[in-house]
Order: structure tokens, then sequence, then C-alpha cells
């Protein structure tokens, strides 16, 4: 049982990078990425609804603190998908996917600020290498050169925020409901609120154009399986194990990157990456505060 749940955390991770790449595809084609952010979410929902149908018990929906919870989390989960797909638009897979994956900082620092966490030199020293990381990453001290927009670097660290606020709502939404519920929830307050910023020309002509597959493919895999075989596994992982096996996500969505959209990092961009990557999973190992092992992207 244990190597089928690690199975299933990697999968999710691998599914999650995989639509970072996806994502970048129909933006190319000419997609706004907030319509390829409310069909990853809509057909998300359709899978955990099913899923919901086929376990329904104890799903807490009488709860008021459950359904006020996972809206929260619902909110988060739509800056995440939105402004990790604005942040590929306006720079590259492998940067947004690195940027978001900055998401243990904020809950790091919103936990220090609730007094959840105890701050202590070695946590700050960690959030303060994440930032140098971001820095030579993103290459903020040479804008003109480095091909990224401030809007790209803004919207990739915002999909880490909005995720950090994914993972509060969700946490305090499960001792009122089960996860499938939550997840609902969820998704259906993201499908409710991306539609508006969405083009609605696009969001009807989604159905009937031959990019009809790869939305699919993205919610499917991006939002609804990769979701429900994450918190399946999760369960039966121990969160050291997740937080390692949560670097196959960014590494995922940087390779899917170079290979197929021939997108190309500098060695200090790689460097800031590998910095990044490597304190967030120290990070994780050692905290206290459970944390996901990955972001929602």
């Amino acid at each position: 049982m244990l190597g089928a749940s690690t199975a299933f955390v990697l999968l999710a991770a691998i599914f999650w990078g995989l639509s970072g790449g996806i994502g970048g595809i129909l933006m190319a084609s000419g997609w706004d990425a907030f319509v390829v952010s409310f069909y990853r979410g809509l057909i998300g929902l359709l899978c955990v609804l099913l899923w919901l149908a086929l376990r329904p018990g104890g799903s807490g929906l009488a709860s008021r603190r459950m359904w006020l919870w996972s809206t929260l989390a619902g909110l988060g989960v739509a800056g995440n998908f939105s402004f990790y797909f604005v942040s590929i638009a306006h720079g590259s897979v492998a940067i947004a996917a690195t940027l978001m994956y900055c998401a243990p900082v904020f809950v790091y620092l919103v936990s220090f600020a609730l007094g959840l966490e105890r701050p202590t030199a070695l946590k700050w020293a960690a959030i303060v290498m994440v930032m140098l990381g971001v820095v030579l990453l993103t290459q903020i001290y040479d804008l003109d050169n480095s091909g990224i927009t401030p809007l790209g670097i803004g919207a990739g660290l915002l999909a880490g925020l909005s995720y950090a606020l994914f993972i509060f709502g969700f946490k305090y939404a499960g001792p009122h409901g089960s996860p499938q519920a939550i997840l609902s929830i969820a998704f259906a307050v993201l499908a409710t609120i991306l539609i508006w910023p969405s083009d609605s020309d696009q969001i009807i002509a989604v159905p009937h154009t031959p990019d009809w597959p790869l939305f699919a493919t993205l919610g499917v895999f991006g939002a609804g399986l990769s979701f429900v075989l994450y918190i399946i596994g999760l369960k039966h992982t121990a969160p050291a194990v997740a937080s390692i096996i949560a670097m196959v996500e960014p590494v995922t969505a940087s390779l899917f990157g170079v290979v197929v959209l021939d997108e190309r990092l500098a060695i200090a961009q790689m460097l800031g990456a590998a910095l990044i990557l490597m304190t967030v999973t120290a990070l994780s190992l050692f905290s206290r505060t459970p944390q996901p092992a990955s972001d929602v992207s």
C-alpha cells in the first residue's frame, strides 16, 4: 500500500507539471489564459463531483464552516490556476512553475503572522535563500535582456501566494467535511469566478475547436485525477517523502518547456531554480506546519 500511495503522489506531481506545458501550448495557439484556467477547473469539477457521487459519506455539506473554508480554498485555486498561466504567457513554463513552488514560503510567512509557526534564524535564512533564488531565476536585475516581463514574475509569485491560500482553506475545511466535498465546492467557486474575466467568445468556441482534446487532457489530468490521486496517496505517504516527490512537478514542467516548447534557461537561472527547489524542500522536510507536497497548477 505504501508503494502504491507514493506512486499516486508521484503521478499527481507529474500531471501538475505537464499541465503547465499543455497550458503553454494552448496559449501559444491563441487561447486566453483565463479561458484555459476556467476549463481546467470546470473539467476538474466534473471529476471531483463524480468522486463525491461515488463516496458521498461524511461530506459535511451541511456544515457552514466547511462551506466557508472551502470557498476560501476555491479563491486560492482560482488565483493559482489563472496567475500560473498568465506567468507562463509572459515568461516561460520553467520560470512560472518554479516561482509557484515558492508557495511554502508564503505559508511560513502567514504562519509567522498568525502564530502557527515559531520563526527561527534558520527559517528566515531559508526564506532569504529562496528570495536569492528568485532573483537569479527571473534575472530581475537585467529584465531588458532576460525575456521575462515584470507581469510574468509577479503573476508567478501570486500563483504561489494563491496556492498558500488554498492550503489554509483546505486545511481548515478538512475537519468539517470530506476531501471530495471540499474540492467540489472549491472548483465550483473557481468556475464561477473565472467565467467573468474569460473571453466569452472563446469559452463558447472551446467545445467545437480541434484543441478540445488538449483542454480535456488538461482538466482531467491537471485538476481532476491529479487531485484525487494526490489526496488518496498522501494518506499513506510520509510528509518528508511527499516533499521530495513534489520536486518532480517543477522539474517535469521545465523539461516539457525545454523539449516541447524550445525554452532555454541560462546557467544563473538554473542555479536559481536549484536553490529554490532545494531550499523549499528542506523547509518542508523540517517544518512542523503540515503542507501539501505540491502546488495546484
